[in-house]
């Protein structure tokens, strides 16, 4: 099965259990004359809802590129989670405000055996589906899911918090309702923050993890005649579909067939690992007892001796253009790239006082 069918399927027992939840709530509110829990039975009908919206979001993902979405719809998954965390959001902060009313203007609930009953069965049904949806979310990766999951375990944590201040009431006398449903609700709200920030940052271009970057290096390291990969850049247009592109330093003395091979085995082992379309471009590594070698060891120490650069790349000289380049990656700290163009360009320029010099400031995408 899939990835998009699993989430699929898994949103179908959230509908199946909240339905099922629902239907027996209101039994048991017809039966016992209690409005308030048939209007539960409708609440929980409602909490359905994130788990439709996740399937129509899956289902749209999954529809094919055309000419005006050539990354195809993946991003689509990343709103049906922004949507649900909204969800959770409003619900956090309406609870925040009843509870503070109940907090300035308590009111004295009545618990019956049968609702007792209904309460605890909410908590176990909800919880289990909570943790079920979202240990699924994770697993596959999906921020629906995962929001989906949530707001199931906050529904089971405000009902949990209904019955301990049952329980106070009961024995005490104290209601802790307003309290406790105040505190739930910060949570509430910060998770529904939390969540809400996964999908966005994904869609403002989030950076991929750090372990990714670090095997994407190692795999490419380990290709006989690699001597270096840098500019390193992955873009995320859905879970499914990842595009990018990085160079690799070879030696200047490889053909442009063996060049083509090296790139196509690359870009070949990166999609078969990670499902990423990778465009490999090349830095050729000056070889030989020649001046440019030379020339290249020099300019690459000199540069990397600056406190400001963190990396050099890409050299190239050629002669007959009279023209040097070089590729440099600053510290975060440095915000003025035309300062900093100009201020290595003077202390290269005696080097190549005959030559045009070219410094690329490149950012580093992938890597802190």
């Amino acid at each position: 099965m899939d990835r998009s069918s699993q989430i699929i399927k898994t949103s179908i027992v959230g509908i199946v259990a909240n339905v099922l939840l629902a239907v027996f709530k209101a039994v048991v509110g017809i039966l016992a004359s209690s409005v308030a829990i048939v209007m539960d039975a409708v609440n929980n009908l409602s909490d359905a809802l994130s788990s439709v919206i996740t399937i129509v979001g899956t289902r749209l993902s999954q529809r094919p590129a055309d000419r005006q979405h050539p990354f195809g719809f993946g991003r689509i998954e990343y709103f049906s989670a922004i949507i649900i965390a909204v969800i959770v959001l409003s619900a956090g902060i309406t609870s925040l405000i009843e509870s503070v009313k109940k907090i300035f203007h308590p009111t004295e609930p009545v618990y019956t055996t049968v609702t007792l009953v209904v309460i605890v069965v909410a908590i176990v049904v909800k919880l289990v589906l909570g943790r079920y949806v979202k240990r699924k979310g994770e697993l596959l990766k999906s921020d629906a899911l995962i929001a989906s999951g949530s707001d199931a375990l906050f529904d089971a944590i405000i009902t949990l918090a209904t019955l301990v201040s049952a329980g106070v009431m009961l024995l005490f006398g104290i209601s802790l309702d307003g309290i406790l449903g105040a505190l739930i609700s910060l949570v509430i709200i910060k998770a529904g923050v939390e969540m809400l920030a996964s999908p966005v940052n994904e869609l403002l271009g989030a950076k991929v993890s750090e372990e990714l970057v670090r095997q994407i290096k190692q795999e490419v390291l380990a290709f006989e005649g690699v001597h270096g990969v840098f500019d390193l850049i992955v873009h995320n247009y859905g879970p499914d579909v990842m595009i990018g592109s990085l160079h690799i330093n070879v030696y200047d003395t490889m053909t442009a067939y063996d060049i083509h091979g090296l790139t196509r085995k690359i870009s070949t082992l990166l999609f078969e690992r990670h499902g990423i379309i990778m465009t490999v471009g090349v830095y050729a590594i000056a070889t030989g007892d020649n001046r440019r070698a030379a020339l290249q060891a020099t300019v690459m120490q000199t540069l990397a001796a600056r406190k400001e650069i963190v990396q050099v790349h890409g050299f190239y000289c050629s002669e007959k253009d009279q023209m040097l380049s070089v590729d440099v990656v600053p510290d975060i700290t440095v915000h003025d790239d035309a300062a900093l163009i100009h201020s290595l360009t003077q202390e290269i320029q005696p080097l190549v006082p005959d030559m045009r010099v070219v410094i690329v400031v490149d950012h580093n995408y992938s890597e802190d």
